[in-house]
């Protein structure tokens, strides 16, 4: 209270006695303060837990065993530790509670006397706080031999064997043994089941072989050891039935209708069913997708659901089914979880009688409650609230969140300082530049909030015209000079102590630019230099940094556009590559040291193409024409020449330049008049400005339009016809394309009369994907002629007439057949045919032992009186039959002829063949070939050869020959 006291009459003192007693009783940035047992900020720290205590299950019976529950923490001082259980404070030091570096041992512990919940507190003169509770319990060994003995049974097919469970708070795992070990039930049939919930063995459908003795196999798992123990033997005796039943599945192992996990955690449902035949298991999710992190563990007795989320929850259905049937079974699976903090408090250092409101929020299902503890104690509030702070405010805070799945717990300090310039002293060296201004922070930690002032050596400042302290401790000098030079220290006071901390003001020439950006003017796409010079305080580095509209440039990619050019360290130009519109603007140019910085600025003007026009409306719209109106777009500092419209049917997704009126549209324009459109179709229009540099980009599309419908203007093409059957005039002709019909209710009106009739008949055919018209007479002549003309219409009127084209009607058959047949072999493989002229002909031919019926044909086109039939066989003969034909059909047929093939030719070639070279010419000399008596005689021979690149190509040399004629000369 003295220390306090003598803090607060420091305000009745000269304030040269405070700087002297600054100077005797503190050394700078070194706080010497301790006022009793006061945790002090900066050199004290409440305790933080490294390791907190954890549940344990014990094995009841172990004779002078030991029980270690883990406590460590950090804090300074050194923190001390206590031990509570179930509330009450362990007395330490005993024979059987010691403490060991914090962590509690407990020799031979007792069920009776150490079985509870435990916490540690950890405690220094900065405040208290306490461990999450660990429980710690007993197991029984005896548990182990609980096994009872069974006596034998015998069961029959479909029956389950049954044993009375057991259980323990403890981890047990469950195998069962046929007659010995390790003889363990494997369950890859389907037929067996081991239930780790029950540990009871299930057999859907026994057989005789399974006649044996069952041990159960059970481990143990406790928190510091695993125990294993076999049951005594289980008789089971399956009697034979040579006729065993079938039934449908009856599920016997169930999972509980309601099953609570944690997130996180894996939870596993088991079921089992009975049947003949063993019956197959299905798992699925009744409310939702099954989850595919369950895997195979789906499709059989036990589904795992791991790494559980709240998505999980929902009702679970196992169905088991045979041939014989199904059965189902459903359970619930709620998901819940422990607390887990989404915000906690964090260390905090106040000002008394300020005021300080500390929340946290955890998650959790249920939700979780919190509370408040101070140095371990309760605090009221689930959100701590505390006004006018005062020293005794300060220590450990701890906020716990708990619900029944667990508790959490999170710690802070809450801290009243002295001052204290360790974290944040004055700086020791500070530049500043001549004719400029400086300032110099004055941030010590403390609270209270501390009492600032400045001195420059011995002498304190004051606020002038120069100098300003501010508020906060800051110190300005400005128009900094030579003189100014010199320590400046900064004094901080409250009633927990003094400091002090010191710096060297230095002062140093200005910088200045000395050669400044000019203004620029460029067309897009050039480069452009701006400069930049400046002088500064040698003993100072100096750097240039570059701005466009505020922002700072990248001058260090490699990929541009700007670069600084290299060079004298007071240079600092900007070189810009390839210059577009982006960047235009004002320019920066800032050359700085450590202590102040010039700048100079210049503006970049880049000429460029027209930007897109806006705000393109469509109006007027007739059935060639619309009037288009739009807004003048940026002319990027280069005025607008002309303007160009382009326009988009739906017929094609192509832009084309459009007809305007005018035909050129000037720069200063904003509509025009879009001519030669088509009526009845729809229409997009753009409109792209250009001026000396080029074309700009096209604005946006108008709204899509259609033009006012019209009558047709053109007739439709490719108007024909004849053909038909008898009595008919066929009409045919190409339909109208889209872009042609200029309006709905399209179709076409089609007029004929006989050739040398005035009168025309006309039909109406309303349908634009018709292309052919039959016209039926019984009176009507064959191939009659028809003067034929089209037109098309639609709602608007009727288009002009096509051409008159001569069209006629149905022909007939022949009636007479050709005459003065004649047929003449060419070779074993061809025959020529000849006739007296008629109109076109079908040549019939067939071998003389075929039937007629089975012959070829050969068509011909015109009056031609002859034709060549090949692809015959040699020596044969063949009967020939000629017909005249038309549209309508064939005539009657020519008398036949009969003609047979010539023998084929000799198929050897010819022997001991040679040759000679003399000058320019060849000798070849060669063995007659003597045709056989089925072979037609030899005539001549053709003789083929290599050219120097020895490649065979034909010589096209015939030589005829007599008997003995087998050589010949031959010039290249």
């Amino acid at each position: 209270m003295e220390t306090v006291l003598g803090l607060l009459l420091l305000s009745s003192v000269s304030l040269k006695e405070v700087i002297s007693e600054f100077f005797l009783f503190f050394s700078i940035n070194q706080l010497i303060c301790v006022c009793g047992d006061v945790c002090v900020s900066g050199h004290d720290s409440g305790p933080v837990f490294e390791e907190e205590p954890s549940s344990l299950i014990y094995p009841e019976g172990l004779t002078e065993g030991k029980v270690t529950l883990s406590c460590q923490a950090r804090a300074n001082p050194a923190a001390s530790y206590r031990w509570l259980l179930n509330g009450t404070e362990v007395p330490l030091g005993s024979e059987r509670h010691t403490l060991v570096a914090g962590n509690l041992v407990i020799s031979s512990p007792e069920p009776s006397r150490d079985t509870g919940s435990y916490q540690c507190l950890v405690i220094n003169r900065c405040g208290t706080i306490i461990s999450r509770a660990a429980n710690l319990k007993f197991g029984c060994e005896s548990n182990l031999q609980l096994f009872s003995d069974h006596s034998r049974f015998i069961i029959r097919e479909m029956f389950g064997v049954e044993e009375n469970d057991f259980a323990l708070s403890v981890t047990l795992s469950y195998r069962w043994l046929i007659n010995e070990f390790p003889n363990f039930i494997r369950a890859d049939d389907g037929r067996w089941f081991v239930s780790q919930v029950s540990g009871n063995l299930f057999l859907a459908k026994a057989e005789p072989n399974d006649t044996a003795n069952y041990f159960c196999f059970t481990t143990i798992n406790l928190d510091i050891s695993t125990k294993s123990t076999f049951s005594k033997p289980i008789p089971l005796s399956v009697l034979p039935n040579a006729n065993p039943r079938k039934s449908a599945p009856t599920i016997k192992v169930r999972f509980p209708a309601e099953t609570y996990a944690l997130t996180g955690h894996t939870v596993t449902l088991e079921c089992f069913a009975y049947g003949n035949p063993v019956p197959k298991l299905r798992w699925r999710k009744v409310d939702g997708l099954m989850p595919s992190k369950t895997g195979s563990s789906a499709e059989g007795p036990t589904l795992v659901l791991p790494d559980l989320s709240f998505d999980d929850e929902g009702v679970y259905e196992c169905e088991a089914y045979n041939s014989e049937g199904r059965d189902t079974h459903q359970g619930r699976i709620s998901v819940q979880a422990q607390p887990d903090w989404v915000q906690v408090m964090s260390d905090s250092e106040v000002e008394i009688s300020s005021e300080l409101l500390w929340s946290c929020l955890s998650s959790g299902k249920p939700r979780p409650s919190v509370r408040w503890l101070r140095n371990g104690q309760p605090v009221n509030g689930a959100n701590l609230k505390i006004s006018s702070l005062a020293l005794e405010d300060s220590g450990m805070y701890q906020c716990v969140a708990e619900n029944k799945h667990g508790t959490i717990y999170a710690s802070a300090e809450l801290r009243v300082q002295a001052p204290d310039f360790r974290l944040n002293p004055v700086r020791r060296l500070i530049p500043a530049a001549r004719g400029g201004q400086v300032m110099i922070e004055c941030r010590p930690r403390a609270a209270p909030k501390p009492i600032l002032f400045w001195s420059r050596g011995t002498e304190l400042l004051a606020n002038s015209s120069r100098i300003t302290v501010a508020p906060d401790g800051t110190l300005w000098i400005r128009n900094v000079s030579r003189a100014d030079e010199g320590k400046y220290t900064c004094f901080a006071e409250n009633y927990l102590g003094k400091a002090n901390s010191t710096g060297h003001l230095s002062v140093r020439d200005a910088t200045k630019i000395t050669l400044a950006p000019s203004n620029a003017d460029i067309n897009q796409g050039e480069n452009v230099t701006l400069q930049c010079h400046a002088s500064h305080d040698p003993t100072m580095d100096l750097t240039f940094t570059w701005a466009l509209k505020g922002v700072l440039l990248d001058l260090e990619d490699p990929a541009g556009p700007y670069f600084r050019i290299q060079g004298v360290s007071n240079i600092g130009d900007l070189l810009i590559v390839n210059a577009q519109l982006s960047q235009a603007g004002i320019f920066t140019c800032t050359a700085q040291t450590v202590v102040d910085s010039a700048s100079a600025s210049a503006r970049l003007v880049v000429r460029a193409p027209p930007g897109p026009p806006g705000g393109i409306l469509v109006k007027m719209v007739t059935d060639t024409s619309v009037e288009l109106w739009w807004s003048h777009g940026h002319d990027n500092h280069s005025p607008i020449g002309k303007y160009i419209i382009m326009g988009q049917s739906s017929m094609s997704s192509e832009w084309k330049k459009m007809r305007t009126e005018p035909a050129n549209i000037e720069g200063n324009a904003e509509s025009a008049r879009v001519i030669g459109l088509m009526p009845w179709m729809d229409y997009r229009f753009q409109v792209i400005a250009s001026n000396i540099l080029g074309k700009g980009e096209p604005s946006q599309p108008s709204a899509r339009i259609r033009t006012q419908p019209a009558a047709p203007t053109v007739a439709p093409s490719g108007l024909g016809g004849g053909g038909g059957d008898h009595h008919e005039l066929i009409v045919t002709w190409t339909p109208m394309a889209r872009e042609y019909q200029n309006g709905d209710g399209f179709g076409y009106i089609l007029a004929f009369r006989r050739k040398g009739t005035a009168a025309w008949s006309e039909v109406r055919i309303p349908h634009v994907e018709s292309s052919r018209h039959v016209y039926y007479n019984q009176s009507l002549a064959p191939y009659t002629p028809f003067e034929v003309k089209i037109q098309a219409y639609n709602r608007k009127g009727v288009g002009p007439s096509s051409q008159t084209v001569e069209v006629h009607s149905a022909e007939e058959e022949p009636t007479v057949g050709p005459a003065s047949i004649n047929a003449t072999a060419l070779s074993a493989f061809e025959i020529q045919v000849s006739w007296e002229p008629v109109q076109q002909l079908s040549i019939r031919y067939w071998r003389q032992h075929e039937r007629e019926a089975a012959a070829d044909r050969v068509r011909t086109a015109g009056l031609e009186p002859t034709a060549r039939v090949s692809g015959l066989r040699p020596s044969t003969r063949y009967h020939v039959a000629v017909f005249a034909y038309n549209s309508a059909g064939t005539g009657p047929s020519s008398p036949r002829t009969t003609v047979t093939t010539r023998k084929p030719p000799p198929n050897r070639p010819p022997g001991n063949v040679s040759w000679k070279i003399q000058g320019s010419q060849v000798a070849v000399r060669w063995d007659h070939v003597t045709a056989l008596h089925n072979e037609s005689a030899v005539l001549g021979y053709k003789v083929s050869g290599l050219n120097k690149r020895f490649f065979l190509e034909e010589m096209d040399l015939c030589v005829c020959v007599c008997e003995d004629n087998t050589h010949q000369e031959l010039t290249p």
